[in-house]
């Protein structure tokens, strides 16, 4: 029959593609991925708020930034997002002012930043889910907002269902050591 071979061949023929993730920290790798290729953006990243630094979990393109990297969470584009200071999303940091004023240090090259909280089930920041352009965006980008909410709300989501994630043994391992 022409209509069953139709939609035969709109089916995938597995379901590998759809497991689900083993633990919280193959889905933040997998979310990253993913915002990357339809979102865009040169850079994503899943960050951990420790003491007075925000350091890397997890990135993508992992070459990017190495997992352990970290900031001072004084000087920290995120830090500012999470106080109210700036938005989520700027397609041009340096158009708004708690950015702009943050043009030091690693991050001096950041020319446009979306940053959407981490936090645990009892609401207390974990870190955050940001993505990184070299490059300011056009305003349109705003757009792309709800749905890097959407994907930060699934990762808390699953650290609230204690799926798996970094331990405190990793978090440290991962932390540099503090001079």
């Amino acid at each position: 029959m022409v209509t069953a071979r139709i939609m035969d061949d709109m089916v995938p023929a597995g379901i590998h593609d759809v497991a689900p993730f083993r633990d919280w920290t193959s889905a933040a790798d997998g979310a990253l991925r993913f915002l990357h290729e339809y979102v865009g953006w040169d850079v994503w990243v899943v960050t951990h708020v420790q003491d007075d630094r925000q350091v890397v979990l997890r990135a993508f393109p992992e070459r990017a930034v190495a997992a352990g990297t970290e900031l001072p969470w004084e000087q920290s584009f995120c830090r500012q997002m999470i106080e109210g200071n700036a938005p989520r999303v700027a397609t041009v940091t340096a158009a708004v002012p708690a950015y702009a004023s943050r043009t030091s240090g690693s991050i001096r090259h950041i020319a446009a930043y979306v940053g959407v909280p981490l936090v645990t089930p009892d609401l207390e920041l974990f870190g955050t889910l940001c993505g990184i352009a070299f490059r300011a965006r056009p305003r349109s980008a705003a757009r792309e907002l709800p749905l890097v909410e959407m994907t930060a709300r699934m990762l808390n989501t699953l650290m609230a269902a204690d799926l798996p994630g970094p331990s405190p043994a990793d978090l440290a391992r991962l932390a540099p050591e503090r001079r």
